[in-house]
């Protein structure tokens, strides 16, 4: 039985670093202290990166985001959350809102909806 039991633990850690493996492969390639939207879904397509706000996406990425990584800096007093929203100027509904370090390879409502963001203390 503890040989059973060895052999499934073994097997077990086996599984967990091929799945932690996995997941950090798919990590988003977004720039230090910059928030990242991609056109297409799972970090895909056309990407731009800002460190700043930005109350008026132009081009291709106006309306086409459909995923998103905060690879801001955080720290006292810093504005490390970043806030997306549906309309110019950050006006209209915030569709996605995320925290240091996170990141969202597809989020149905937030889904082609981004025309502008900011930095902010928080969600």
């Amino acid at each position: 039985m503890k040989r059973f039991i060895t052999a499934l633990s073994a097997g077990l850690l086996a599984v967990g670093a091929v799945l932690t493996t996995s997941v950090s492969a798919h990590a988003a390639a977004c720039g230090s202290g910059h928030f990242c939207a991609w056109t297409d879904a799972n970090f895909s397509g056309l990407k731009i990166e800002w460190t700043g706000d930005d109350g008026w996406w132009e081009g291709n990425i106006a309306d086409q985001d459909s995923s998103w990584a905060n690879h801001g800096i955080s720290g006292p007093g810093i504005k490390d959350h970043v806030r997306v929203y549906a309309n110019a100027w950050q006006g209209g509904d915030m569709t996605i809102c995320l925290a240091p370090g996170q990141e969202a390879g597809f989020n149905g409502g937030a889904n082609d909806r981004g025309d502008s963001h900011t930095w902010a203390m928080g969600c």
